[in-house]
């Protein structure tokens, strides 16, 4: 299941259901001698795009006439939700089976995710049974009430995939588009100033980067992901310039955000993951004395 949605090449429609929200996608990908490549398609609304090939993506807005291109490494996404490496999900999850059943006309072996701890929430994912691939995937929270769900419709692995189904639609009007690159820049420096005090179980920081606020030059957002292989939190701190901000608590879907002042400086930390995680990692983070 960790390596399926990398190495196989698929095409098919899938939900998103995420709070009272639903989207639908048409997902094409195709693994072939020169990598891996992917467009993925907003069926609902606004027809927005993302277009990969290998590490570069492309996100589509027509709405706004943008482009933005950023790398992507190796950030997770759906069907490829879980990480390259499972041995250390054990460590925090209880892993079980579940019943087999049919998703999207296939043959699906469900596999359950229970935290050890109030840290993190818990997964259902459906798996393909002769290949692995996650046919669908819930986030439950503490209560086992379903916050996020995809699920394939249709799908199609393997066999003859049109290589013209990974061309934009707007490939050709988008090169008069504004294109924002939102490459950023890891740096072993990045907020370096900064320390993180708190410590909790299992996660780990994984990476640090820096990025130029869009409208804003010369001035930078260093940004900060933590994960425990599974669940992943990301932390943004930059400048507040003379704006006043309260701390403040929300969500969108199965995603928590934590607002808070620290000197002169905002620092969000956000994730699929309980509050009180957040709060606990946000609170503990201070600049380092000069």
């Amino acid at each position: 299941m960790t390596t399926a949605a990398k190495r196989l090449s698929y095409t098919g429609t899938f939900t998103f259901q995420s709070g009272g929200n639903s989207e639908t996608f048409r997902i094409t990908h195709i693994v072939d001698s020169t990598g891996e490549h992917e467009r993925l398609e907003v069926l609902d609304g606004s027809p927005r795009e993302v277009v990969r090939s290998n590490d570069e993506v492309k996100c589509f807005l027509p709405d706004e006439k943008v482009v933005l291109v950023e790398s992507r490494g190796q950030q997770q996404s759906f069907p490829a939700l879980l990480p390259s490496s499972s041995a250390n999900l054990g460590e925090h999850y209880t892993l079980r089976k579940g019943e087999v059943s049919r998703v999207a006309g296939y043959e699906s072996q469900k596999i359950v995710l229970e935290p050890k701890d109030s840290l993190r929430y818990g997964h259902a994912l459906w798996g393909e049974l002769n290949t692995g691939l996650i046919l669908k995937a819930r986030t439950l929270n503490e209560r086992n009430e379903i916050i996020e769900q995809y699920a394939f419709n249709q799908l199609q692995i393997g066999g003859a995939i049109d290589r013209n189904a990974l061309k934009s639609k707007f490939g050709r009007e988008g090169e008069a588009w504004r294109v924002h690159n939102t490459q950023a820049a890891q740096s072993r420096s990045a907020g370096g100033e900064w320390q993180f005090r708190a410590q909790l179980p299992g996660f780990k920081k994984v990476a640090g980067m820096k990025r130029m606020l869009a409208g804003q030059r010369g001035t930078e957002i260093s940004h900060f992901v933590f994960s425990d292989g599974l669940a992943s939190i990301s932390v943004f701190i930059e400048p507040l310039a003379e704006q006043k901000v309260e701390t403040s608590i929300y969500s969108v879907g199965a995603i928590n955000v934590y607002k808070r002042t620290q000197g002169q400086h905002l620092l969000t930390v956000l994730g699929e993951v309980p509050v009180g995680t957040l709060r606990q990692l946000g609170d503990g983070i201070a600049q380092k004395k000069k």
